[in-house]
């Protein structure tokens, strides 16, 4: 699969996403890259330790966020999207979920679109993603977490939205799927979710996997949202076993390495010297 001008081998290997949020108001790291310099910095230290794609987030999408219009959204994203790629060369991934924010994103140079409402916020998504042709991931949500048959009826629900996707005239080859971790769902569900993410793979179209520094991780170690980076490193492991092929982390670094570890176990060690 290409995302921008770079191939990803789903099938044989991980890649690790990271996050940059220039937002003042995200859960675990806001304010902190809200300054362009900074924002840069942080940037250029995510590659030097592995990043694969950088995904920036204008809005926080925390529980209890107060949405931000349009304009603040592309003030804070637009300018961030054009430095990085003036400077580096990586894909750039944009988390909204508003076909504006997403069509500036693109022109302003983004390759991969990450809706946290896969299709269902804002009708004209779907054949902007096919206009366009860049990745798109799509990623369960809901106004509530009611299932009658669980996560059955996520998986179900996400092949509506592919289904919707693949009419409007997206191909296969642009989406990515997205359980939704700490979307609509408890933290029991949220662990089967991710017990069963083998289930959401065998649908055919890569995994990404988001649970870093979240609720479900600090509901099993007890630490704060800062310290919950190898609770995430061992959600990647296992995701990684499961068939999740991208892990969207805050601490690019643990997680590259602890993937590094489990695709090389998982390929019996044949890829070593």
């Amino acid at each position: 699969m290409k995302i921008g001008q770079h191939t990803f081998d789903f099938e044989h290997q991980g890649y690790i996403m990271g996050i940059l949020n220039v937002t003042p108001d995200s859960f675990s790291d806001g304010g902190q890259w809200v300054q362009q310099d900074q924002a840069l910095a942080h940037v250029e230290a995510m590659i030097a330790e592995g990043c694969d794609i950088l995904d920036i987030g204008g809005e926080s999408t925390r529980p209890g966020h107060q949405q931000i219009s349009v304009a603040e959204e592309c003030a804070r994203i637009l300018p961030i999207i054009e430095a990085v790629k003036a400077r580096f060369d990586l894909p750039i991934s944009v988390d909204c979920y508003r076909a504006e924010t997403a069509r500036a994103a693109i022109d302003a140079g983004c390759d991969m679109i990450n809706d946290i409402w896969g299709l269902k916020y804002d009708e004209a998504m779907a054949g902007l993603i096919a206009e366009t042709g860049v990745a798109y991931c799509l990623m369960h949500n809901d106004e509530a977490p009611r299932y009658e048959s669980y996560p059955q009826a996520v998986w179900d629900d996400i092949s509506r939205q592919v289904d919707r996707a693949l009419a409007a005239g997206c191909r296969r080859d642009q989406l990515i799927l997205d359980p939704g971790i700490g979307f609509a769902k408890t933290r029991p569900q949220d662990a089967q979710a991710v017990h069963h993410l083998d289930d959401l793979a065998a649908l055919g179209y890569p995994v990404l996997l988001g649970t870093s520094r979240k609720r479900l991780l600090g509901s099993i170690v007890d630490q704060p949202a800062q310290e919950r980076d190898l609770a995430t490193a061992a959600t990647t492991v296992y995701g990684y076993l499961k068939g999740a092929r991208i892990f969207r982390v805050h601490n690019v670094k643990v997680n590259k390495e602890a993937l590094a570890v489990a695709m090389a176990l998982e390929d019996d060690g044949h890829g070593l010297s």
